[in-house]
């Protein structure tokens, strides 16, 4: 049976996908409270993610920040490596938009490493990805060009440019 929380969740995630972030933020922060006073803290901790990433994307950093705060022990606790590793990548996204590089990078590392512990090659891929672009504006070439190998070595199914790409990268290393 469907609960009004996963109903709103449900909402959120329509409202999302077509871009009315403003309407998605309101119905996760209602799924938020309900899952809340339902002491569903699981479900809860994946609606603030969501929120989160709405937020984020209403350019409400700071907001994004609080919400997605402490989810990850929560899905630790819970043993569940795929939504921590998510939770982590939300938090240093949150950091990222705050200009936070440096605690953003370290959210990151942690979140590849999970999605790579986990074989989630591909979420590792991205998520190094975000790493080399925060390295990359902060000037560091050589580091940007080690974790996009890195980033082209994680991927599950490189594509033909995707393979062409680390060939060279090797040649230059």
């Amino acid at each position: 049976m469907e609960t009004t929380a996963t109903k709103l969740s449900e909402s959120g995630k329509k409202y999302f996908g077509k871009g009315d972030f403003e309407n998605a933020v309101q119905s996760f922060s209602n799924a938020v409270k309900i899952y809340t006073e339902e002491e569903n803290f699981l479900d809860a901790a994946e609606a603030k993610n969501n929120l989160s990433v709405a937020l984020l994307q209403a350019e409400r950093a700071e907001e994004s920040l609080e919400a997605v705060h402490g989810t990850d022990l929560v899905f630790a606790e819970a043993k569940d490596l795929l939504r921590q590793a998510m939770a982590l990548g939300n938090q240093a996204a949150a950091l990222d938009a705050l200009g936070q590089s440096d605690k953003a990078l370290e959210k990151y590392a942690k979140s590849a490493a999970l999605f790579g512990e986990i074989g989630e090659g591909d979420l590792e891929a991205t998520v190094l990805k975000s790493m080399a672009a925060i390295k990359f504006r902060k000037g560091k070439l050589q580091d940007t060009a080690n974790i996009m190998l890195d980033s082209l070595g994680a991927t599950q199914k490189p594509n033909l440019f995707q393979r062409f790409l680390k060939f060279i990268m090797r040649i230059i290393q």
